[in-house]
């Protein structure tokens, strides 16, 4: 069987390298030495794989050396596509991938790209480097495929093998290697798109879709909150109907929804088009944060707490819930907005690091016993841990009259918590 090497071993690289490393000789690469050595260790930090799960990948190995893949005959890349601070994409990751597969690429080999991209990034963009760094010419020497990658972190029910996997390849022979490939693995079966540009294109507007869907919502609750009507329960009302998407307000980070809508649009705008819905829907979702910061400040106020002296506890800082991924947390813009009137905020999350919290936003996180006397409360992440507590624990931590409490998940009853006397708001 031919030797795999995954480039790229976080949360899609990982479960992808122990899943074939159970069939196959597979050789997991990651330029981060630490997380390399974590891995040999058995001990994967993003949570996706138990000790257990990676002991059982026998044919597995862990390289941070380059020299180390030089006998693979599939490179699969799977690293980062992030955006930079004004929203266009950032290929470095990928295009430094491309040119470490290029140079040790041989005669025979398959590249597979799974990171998101926009259409044509993969033969425009990843083939050109792996050309001037082998020296091979593209579908005579080697061949590529591209199989976008659909992990949801934190998700220990739709995992990898039980997702459908789009697969495509470069031309007719590739695709068929490529789609049995991933068959050996995918339990739920495969779709073969007809090029490498449908796959790219698929992959994109998934979250595309799911993030203008998150942004009607999140309209609405602004629309709600000035009618002072109940977004839940006007969602929950309209959600009697049998075709009515369940969509819920909340403010959208983590490294996919809130990301890949732009390289749709980088590509759009390339190609001489502006696009409307899409970016109307991105700048709704960016601004969720800062709005749910005003929100609770507005409430502060009109309970009589003096914003200037108060202290607010934000109960998470992660993307997303049971996952300990921080990386474009939009709950920092909400922190900063909060901090913007010279509030004392407090962060306490059990699942991110301290030391990442740190290094990236400079952002201390606190332990649970530490947050007490608060004037607010805001619950951004519905962690396990957050939805098991119960209103009292809150109360002890507020004991402000006029203490508010923001239930951005909409974990709670609303009733309760105006029981348990706080002014209340939610998206």
């Amino acid at each position: 069987m031919k030797k795999i090497a995954i480039i790229g071993l976080g949360y899609v690289g990982l479960p992808l390298a122990v899943e074939f490393g159970k069939i196959r000789p597979v050789i997991g690469f990651d330029i981060n030495v630490k997380r390399v050595e974590q891995l040999k260790d058995g001990i994967d930090t993003t949570n996706e794989c138990s000790q257990e799960n990676l002991a059982s990948a026998s044919q597995l190995s862990f390289s941070s050396c380059l020299d180390a893949i030089k006998d693979a005959n599939i490179y699969i890349v799977t690293v980062p596509t992030p955006i930079d601070n004004v929203n266009r994409p950032d290929l470095r990751p990928l295009e430094a991938a491309s040119k470490a597969v290029g140079s040790v690429l041989k005669h025979g080999d398959i590249v597979v790209f799974e990171s998101t991209v926009f259409p044509g990034a993969t033969e425009e963009v990843c083939v050109p480097l792996l050309e001037q760094n082998s020296g091979l010419i593209f579908n005579v020497d080697f061949s590529c495929g591209y199989s976008p990658e659909r992990i949801n972190p934190g998700d220990k029910l739709n995992t990898l093998t039980k997702i459908k996997k789009i697969t495509s390849g470069s031309n007719k022979t590739a695709a068929l290697e490529i789609d049995e490939l991933y068959r050996s693995i995918i339990v739920a079966g495969t779709w073969m798109a007809s090029s490498i540009k449908v796959a790219e294109a698929a992959k994109v507007i998934e979250n595309s879709q799911r993030d203008l869907n998150i942004a009607f919502v999140n309209e609405l609750s602004v629309i709600f909150d000035r009618l002072n009507i109940d977004t839940l329960e006007v969602l929950e009302a309209a959600g009697s109907k049998w075709n009515f998407l369940p969509f819920r307000p909340g403010m959208v980070g983590g490294h996919c929804i809130g990301v890949d809508p732009y390289y749709l649009t980088h590509k759009a705008e390339e190609v001489g088009y502006i696009p409307q819905v899409v970016l109307a829907g991105r700048r709704i979702n960016d601004n969720m944060a800062r709005y749910a910061g005003k929100s609770i400040i507005k409430r502060m106020l009109q309970g009589g707490l003096d914003v200037p002296r108060s202290t607010v506890g934000v109960f998470g800082i992660t993307f997303k819930e049971n996952c300990p991924d921080v990386r474009n947390s939009k709950v920092v813009d909400l922190i900063r907005e909060l901090e913007s009137w010279n509030v004392d905020v407090k962060v306490y999350d059990p699942w991110a690091d301290k030391t990442e919290v740190q290094n990236e936003y400079e952002i201390t996180l606190v332990d649970q016993d530490d947050m007490s006397n608060l004037s607010a409360v805001v619950v951004a992440v519905g962690h396990d841990q957050f939805r098991s507590m119960d209103l009292s624990d809150f109360r002890s931590m507020c004991p402000s009259l006029g203490a508010v409490f923001g239930d951005l998940k909409s974990l709670y009853s609303k009733d309760l918590l105006i029981e348990a006397g706080f002014k209340v708001f939610r998206l």
